[in-house]
């Protein structure tokens, strides 16, 4: 038996979904069609608003106009629940809690969204973890084995008001990267645009380019070892993989990054216990502008990279 064939679809936007990407809100209101089919029908423009081609991270405006595309209409997608683990794991990393914004502390090794090869990722867990607040949304991307401050937005106000401040530079953000090499004491200011690009097998990487998107970092070094230097890192802007490619662009890689980092320093790092990369979202401040709520959270290093830490220091006879 055939599967049935929708007929072509027109969505109007409610002001409840105004600054929620595509490509989510999609993956919520088409069920039961794969991710990769909601991906692939965004890429092949099969998807338009306002009849017009948009990208999988485009941000719906009320009143857009969403056209859908005749889709073959399966069973629903079986839904496989997180485990009672995972959801304990990020309950126990909430830092900070009010009755529109949760901060955690992301793990190290787990993807902020579910996908063809993640079966569930942080946001997953925590709709599984909070059905009571159905409109549980990232405010932001963490990369997968980056660990520390990640925003989920409660509510859609919420998530308007923390994407505006992102858009405007609005929010304090500060990372920590155990990088290779001995720094100059001065701070380093890396004003160089990204792009995007794959490789033949599919492997998105991300490089220096005119043609890119502005991308604005700060490096301030905190601590120089003998062959590494613990540094603080403030993010201006919100690329993808932008501290670890400005951190190589300025030939400091970032310890135990497998993408763009140095092989003989990772493998001097993982003599040391380093099993991952080594970099940690530290902080986040911020003015939440509809209630002059002053909101400031810090993330501690995990264990593994303050043994790490610890190693280094005694080997420089701190």
């Amino acid at each position: 038996m055939q599967p049935k064939k929708s007929a072509v679809q027109h969505l109007v936007v409610d002001q409840e979904f105004s600054g929620q990407r595509i490509d989510n809100f999609l993956i919520r209101h088409l069920k039961s069609i794969p991710k990769t089919r909601v991906y692939r029908i965004l890429r092949c423009g099969e998807v338009r608003v306002n009849k017009k081609r948009i990208a999988p991270s485009y941000r719906l405006q009320e009143k857009d106009d969403i056209r859908l595309p005749p889709l073959y209409l399966g069973k629903e997608a079986k839904h496989i629940p997180p485990s009672a683990e995972t959801c304990v794991l990020l309950e126990n990393r909430i830092l900070y809690e009010d009755e529109s914004l949760m901060i955690i502390n992301k793990p190290p090794g787990m993807s902020v969204h579910g996908g063809s090869t993640v079966r569930v990722g942080v946001i997953d867990a925590l709709r599984a973890s909070f059905p009571q607040y159905p409109h549980l949304e990232l405010v932001h991307r963490l990369d997968s084995d980056t660990s520390g401050c990640l925003m989920i937005a409660k509510k859609r106000s919420m998530l308007r008001e923390l994407h505006a401040l992102l858009r405007e530079g609005k929010i304090s953000k500060i990372y920590l990267a155990l990088t290779k090499g001995q720094w100059k004491p001065e701070e380093c200011r890396v004003d160089a645009p990204l792009q995007k690009y794959h490789l033949k097998s599919g492997r998105r990487l991300v490089k220096i380019s005119a043609e890119g998107k502005s991308a604005l970092t700060v490096f301030k070094p905190l601590h120089v070892f003998q062959s590494s230097s613990l540094v603080e890192v403030y993010l201006y802007t919100g690329r993808t993989h932008q501290i670890r490619v400005h951190a190589q662009y300025l030939g400091h890689p970032v310890a135990g990054d497998e993408r763009y980092g140095d092989s003989g320093f990772n493998k001097l790092l993982r003599q040391r216990g380093l099993k991952r990369l080594f970099l940690h979202a530290q902080s986040l401040d911020f003015i939440v502008p509809s209630n002059g709520k002053h909101i400031h959270v810090e993330a501690a290093l995990d264990e593994e990279l303050d043994k790490v830490l610890y190693s280094l220091k005694a080997l420089n006879g701190d």
